[in-house]
């Protein structure tokens, strides 16, 4: 994690966000010393209920059909 003065987190603060919405974690010093963490919020989780119908819709997969692929396409004696 690099770090932020909080100096350039007053004057800067816009830019400091844009840094953390881009992914990047920070920690703000005073006086050189961590006082704390800025870090991109995760985004909330999806419900089961969505889960559940985005698995019905993936195709069908022949578990003995998949197998013969990769056994085609894979060199056995690695």
């Amino acid at each position: 994690m690099r770090n932020v003065t909080i100096r350039e987190l007053r004057n800067s603060g816009g830019d400091v966000v844009e840094r953390v919405l881009g992914g990047e974690s920070l920690v703000v010093t005073r006086a050189g010393v961590p006082v704390a963490e800025l870090r991109p919020v995760r985004p909330p989780g999806l419900e089961a209920k969505t889960l559940l119908e985005r698995w019905g819709a993936l195709p069908h997969v022949d578990p003995a059909a998949f197998r013969a692929d990769i056994d085609r396409l894979v060199d056995a004696s690695l």
